[in-house]
C-alpha cells in the first residue's frame, strides 16, 4: 500500500493575458488593455522562469539577442533588418544583432555576433556585449538549476569550466558525519547540515508511521509494517527507518522529502526549511578553467562562440535573454580579461535575488505584481520605438471562463480562452453567430505544442525499478485505456478545432510523423505479446471493450494477481488504486477530463481504481510539479521551433547533465541519451528525422506519456477598444500577437 505519490501536471496549452492603454488624442495612451492569464508562480526571471506565463512576463521586459520570421527561421541580420516573404506579404524583420555562422575544416564552428551599438536598458544604462557575456556565464555556471540548456551545447571550453565544483550540499554529505577535514567548510556548516540531514529523516520517518498509524494500516508502534507499506525494509525503530531513507536517497533530500512526505503533514518547509543555504552554494573542488575558451570577447559590441562540432540546437540556444550585468550582477566583479564575469562562480545568488522583479531592456518595464495583476509601463527606450500604449496590466484569471468574460464584459482586451466547442459557440452568440464581430474578434493558429497524459516512472513502478519490464507494463495497463477515449473526449471538446495525435511531438514540426510514415503506429493500439488490439472494423465500443481486455493481460505481465478478468492483488511497490491530477477549473473544463471519467469507469471493471483529482486553481501544479507527488496528470507542453529533445527526456550521462525537465517523468535509457545526442550533432534534416522517430518510439515503450491532443489556438481581441489595424499581421504558430506589442493601440 505505498503511499500514492502525486506528480504535477504540466500545465495545458498555454495562456494569456496582457494589459495596454489607449491614445487620447495626441497624448500618450493611458486606458489599460488587458490581456487574460492563467495564475502566475512569480518567477519572473527568464533564468528561471518554470511556467509559460511567467516566461510572458518576462518576455515583455526583456531583449533576446536573436530574432526570428513568421517561420520560426532565425534572422540572422537584425541590425538594418532582412526582408522576408510570408503569405504573399514582404514583411521585415529587426532585431538587436548580425550573426555570421562559419563551419571551419576542423568541424568546429564559430558564431560571431555584432551588436547594435545604441541598445539601452530601460532604466537608461547602455548595453554592450559585456551583459551578453554576463548571461551567459550565468547560464553556464556549475550551480545554474534553471530551464536553459546552453550548457550542454559543444561550446569550446565549457566542460573545462564547469568542472572541478560542486554543490556544498553534496560535498558535506559526501564527506560523512565523521569528517575531520575543514579545507572547503568550516566545521559548524557541517555540523549545522548533519543535524539538520538528521532532524528531516527522522521527521520524516516519524510522519509516515503517523499517517500509517492514523488511517488504520499500522498499529501504534508498528514501525517495520509502516516503513515497508512505504516500500522500505526497515528495523522497528524510527532511527532504523531514517537510515533506510537515508540509504535509498543520499544527498537528494529535496526529492526525499518531496516524494516520501506526500499525504502526511510534512513538507520540505517543515523538515529542511533552509535547504536552499547548501543546494545553491558551489565549492571549488579541484583544478577548473578561469574561463569559457569558447566565449571570446571581439569588441565593445562583438564576439564569438565556438563549437567543438556541430550542434542543431546551437543558434536557437544562443539567443539568450540579454540580462543586464548591473542589475542582475555586478559591474565591480565583472573584468573580462580578468576572468571576472559579473559574480562570483558557484555563486547565483545576486541572481536569484532579482527573480521576481525582472528588468532588461525589452518593450515594457517592470513595475509590480500585485492581487492578481502584473503592471507594465512601456520602456522609453526600447530599441524599436517607445510602446504606443504606455501602460500594460496582465491579469490573472483563475478559470478559463474568465476570460472569454472579461472580453465579453470590457474588463479583458486580449486573451487566449481554450477554444472548446462551448468557447467557439460563446463567441458566436456575442457575434451574432461568427467568430469575427463587432464585440470579438479571433484568430487562431496551430499551438505549438500538444496535449498529453503523463506518468512518472520513479513513481509508477513495480519493485522501485522503473525501467524494468513490468514497471513499463503497469503503465502500459493505464496508457491503454487511456488511449483509447481519446479520440471521444477530443471531439466532444474541441470538434475539428483539435486532432488526436499518437507521438509526443506537435505536429508543428517537420519532425513529427505522419500516418503515410514507414512504422507509423496509433499510440499504445498492441497488446503485452505485440498484437494488435483494434481491428478496422471495429466500433467504439468494440475499441473499449478490446483495451480494458489488453489492459488486463499488461497488469499480469507486471505482476498483478489477475483471477477470473479482475485484478486481485498488486506486486510488490505497486498498488490498484492510483490517482490522476487534472487543472479542470473543479468543474471539468479540461480536453483531457472525459478521458479519465471514461477510463476511470472501466478500471473499475476490472478492480482498478483510478481517482480523478480536479483542480480550481492551475497554480497549485508548479511547486508540485519537481516534488514528485502524483503519478499521472493531465497537461500540455510548449515545443520549440526545433525538435530537439534534450530538455524533456535527457537523464544525463558522463559527459551531460540531465535536462532540465527530465525529473517529471524520470527516464533513465542510455540509448535514449545516445539518440539524442546523434540528432543534435547533424543538420541534415531527414536523418535527424528518423532519428527522433526512434527517440519517439523509446519513449512512448516507457510509457511515461500518452500523447493526446494537437490543437488550434484561438487569441481574442475585443473589437470596440482595440485598434485592429495597429495590432500584429500575420500572426503564426512561430510569431505571437506580442511579437510587435509595442505598434498596439486601444481606441
Amino acid at each position: 500500500m505505498k503511499k500514492t505519490i502525486k506528480i504535477v501536471a504540466l500545465v495545458l496549452a498555454v495562456v494569456m493575458c496582457a494589459g495596454m492603454f489607449a491614445a487620447c488624442g495626441n497624448k500618450a495612451n493611458t486606458t489599460p488593455l488587458v490581456v487574460g492569464y492563467s495564475p502566475f508562480n512569480s518567477k519572473f526571471s527568464s533564468f528561471f522562469a518554470e511556467t509559460a506565463y511567467d516566461q510572458d512576463v518576462a518576455k515583455m521586459t526583456q531583449l533576446g539577442l536573436l530574432t526570428s520570421d513568421r517561420t520560426g527561421a532565425v534572422v540572422e541580420k537584425g541590425i538594418k533588418g532582412t526582408t522576408i516573404p510570408y503569405n504573399g506579404t514582404d514583411y521585415t524583420y529587426y532585431g538587436p544583432a548580425d550573426l555570421t555562422i562559419t563551419e571551419n575544416k576542423d568541424g568546429t564552428v564559430d558564431y560571431d555576433f555584432k551588436l547594435r551599438e545604441d541598445l539601452k536598458f530601460s532604466d537608461g544604462e547602455k548595453l554592450t556585449i559585456d551583459d551578453v557575456i554576463f548571461t551567459m556565464y550565468v547560464l553556464s555556471d556549475p550551480t545554474y538549476d534553471g530551464s536553459s540548456t546552453l550548457f550542454a551545447l559543444p561550446i569550446k571550453g565549457m566542460e573545462e569550466y564547469r568542472a572541478g565544483m560542486d554543490t556544498l550540499l553534496n560535498l558535506v554529505y559526501k564527506a560523512g558525519r565523521d569528517n575531520k577535514d575543514f579545507a572547503l567548510w568550516d566545521e559548524a556548516t557541517q555540523k549545522s547540515f548533519w543535524e539538520k540531514y538528521d532532524a528531516a529523516t527522522k521527521g520524516l520517518a516519524e510522519a509516515i508511521v503517523k499517517f500509517c498509524v492514523d488511517n488504520g494500516y499500522n498499529e501504534e508502534g508498528d514501525i517495520a509494517g509502516a516503513a515497508a507499506n512505504w516500500g522500505f525494509e526497515s528495523g522497528n525503530t524510527i532511527e532504523e527507518f531514517a537510515a533506510a531513507l537515508e540509504e535509498a536517497y543520499g544527498s537528494d533530500v529535496a526529492n526525499m522529502i518531496n516524494t516520501e512526505a506526500d499525504g502526511t503533514e510534512a513538507s520540505l518547509e517543515t523538515l529542511f526549511p533552509d535547504l536552499d543555504k547548501f543546494s545553491t552554494v558551489g565549492i571549488k573542488t579541484g583544478d577548473s578553467a578561469e574561463n569559457i575558451a569558447g566565449i571570446v570577447k571581439t569588441g565593445d559590441y562583438s564576439m564569438k562562440i565556438t563549437t567543438t562540432q556541430v550542434d542543431a540546437t546551437a543558434i536557437y540556444q544562443l539567443g539568450v535573454d540579454i540580462a543586464p550585468l548591473h542589475y542582475y550582477g555586478d559591474k565591480a566583479k565583472f573584468d573580462y580579461d580578468k576572468n571576472k564575469f559579473g559574480f562570483d562562480k558557484g555563486d547565483l545568488s545576486t541572481v536569484r535575488a532579482k527573480t521576481t522583479k525582472p528588468m532588461g531592456a525589452g518593450p515594457y518595464k517592470f513595475i509590480k505584481y500585485e492581487n492578481g495583476v502584473v503592471n507594465f509601463e512601456a520602456n522609453e527606450n526600447y530599441y524599436l520605438g517607445e510602446p504606443k500604449t504606455k501602460y500594460l496590466n496582465f491579469q490573472e484569471c483563475v478559470a478559463d471562463d474568465d476570460k472569454l468574460n472579461g472580453v465579453t464584459t470590457g474588463t479583458i482586451d486580449i486573451t487566449d480562452p481554450s477554444f472548446s466547442s462551448e468557447t467557439v459557440e460563446a463567441i458566436e452568440k456575442s457575434n451574432g453567430g461568427k467568430l469575427d464581430g463587432n464585440v470579438i474578434t479571433t484568430n487562431t493558429v496551430d499551438n505549438l505544442g500538444y496535449g498529453y497524459i503523463g506518468m512518472c516512472a520513479d513513481v509508477m513502478n513495480v519493485g522501485g525499478k522503473p525501467n524494468s519490464d513490468e514497471s513499463k507494463s503497469l503503465r502500459k495497463a493505464f496508457a491503454t485505456v487511456l488511449a483509447v477515449y481519446r479520440e471521444l473526449a477530443v471531439d466532444s471538446y474541441y470538434g475539428d478545432r483539435a486532432s488526436v495525435i499518437n507521438y509526443p511531438i506537435s505536429n508543428t514540426s517537420w519532425a513529427a510523423p505522419q500516418s503515410t510514415d514507414d512504422g507509423y503506429k496509433v499510440a499504445f493500439s498492441v497488446d503485452a505479446q505485440g498484437k494488435d488490439i483494434y481491428t478496422s472494423d471495429m466500433k467504439a465500443e468494440d475499441k473499449y471493450a478490446a483495451a480494458i481486455k489488453a489492459s488486463l493481460g499488461f497488469f499480469e505481465k507486471a505482476g498483478y494477481t489477475v483471477a477470473d478478468g479482475k485484478v486481485t492483488a498488486a506486486p510488490a511497490g505497486a498498488k490498484t488504486e492510483y490517482e490522476v491530477w487534472i487543472p479542470a477549473d473543479g468543474k471539468g473544463d479540461h480536453p483531457s477530463f472525459m478521458i479519465l471519467t471514461e477510463a476511470a469507469k472501466a478500471f473499475e471493471t476490472i478492480g482498478i481504481k483510478l481517482t480523478v483529482k480536479d483542480l480550481t486553481n492551475s497554480s497549485e501544479l508548479w511547486d508540485a510539479l519537481k516534488a514528485k507527488t502524483v503519478p499521472m496528470w493531465c497537461a500540455a507542453w510548449g515545443a520549440t521551433v526545433d525538435p530537439d529533445m534534450y530538455q524533456v527526456y535527457f537523464s544525463g550521462d558522463d559527459s551531460h547533465e540531465a535536462g532540465g525537465s527530465n525529473y517529471m517523468y524520470c527516464i533513465n535509457d542510455a540509448e535514449l541519451n545516445k539518440m539524442i545526442l546523434q540528432a543534435r550533432a547533424s543538420t541534415d534534416q531527414a536523418y535527424r528525422k528518423g532519428m527522433y522517430k526512434a527517440c519517439l518510439d523509446t519513449i512512448i515503450d516507457w510509457a511515461v506519456e500518452i500523447p493526446v491532443y494537437q490543437r488550434q489556438n484561438a487569441i481574442i481581441f475585443s473589437t470596440e477598444r482595440v485598434k485592429l489595424d495597429t495590432v500584429t499581421p500575420d500572426i503564426t504558430t512561430f510569431y505571437n500577437w506580442y511579437a510587435e506589442i509595442q505598434n498596439i493601440e486601444v481606441k
